[in-house]
């Protein structure tokens, strides 16, 4: 039964059209990252996981560098209540970037992304809103890694005109 119902499940996934992520082609073979932590890391770790293309340590040795312009961390409140106290606010992750070749030339032009999120507020409940607000932040840096991986995907490589 186990087998016969393993067999069904392959067939029914490979009919569909379902496979496995393949590896991003980027237009370039180096990239420099700069930074050690934060979101630098995970780009990184999803170029070298990812992509074929190789993260290197010196600008100069790479086809490709990257470029935060910025990377804020924004919170903004949404409604409070009748006494005054908060009681719904907003999240906001702003990463700003490019990408350039060794001449300076745009791969991708300046961007600039923003994620948000709500997040409702109860001052009974501080500690475990202090926790929620610091896994929120971690999954929108997970969101805006795979942004910019779409963006690195999708960039060409710069005319020499």
């Amino acid at each position: 039964m186990k087998r016969w119902f393993a067999i069904v499940l392959v067939t029914a996934l490979a009919g569909c059209g379902f496979h496995l992520r393949e590896a991003a082609q980027l237009p370039f073979d180096t990239v420099y990252v700069p930074g050690s932590g934060g979101i630098a890391l995970d780009l990184k770790r999803n170029i070298r996981a990812g992509t074929d293309a190789t993260v290197v340590d010196n600008a100069k040795s790479a086809q490709a560098v990257m470029q935060f312009t910025r990377e804020e961390r924004q919170k903004v409140i949404l409604s409070l209540t009748a006494t005054g106290r908060v009681r719904e606010f907003q999240l906001r992750y702003i990463v700003g970037f490019r990408v350039v070749d060794n001449k300076g030339k745009d791969y991708v032009p300046q961007s600039t992304i923003e994620l948000t999120r709500d997040v409702t507020f109860n001052d009974a409940e501080v500690l475990a809103k202090e926790s929620e607000e610091q896994l929120l932040y971690r999954d929108m840096q997970n969101d805006m890694v795979q942004q910019i991986m779409l963006r690195l995907a999708a960039a060409k490589r710069p005319t020499n005109g």
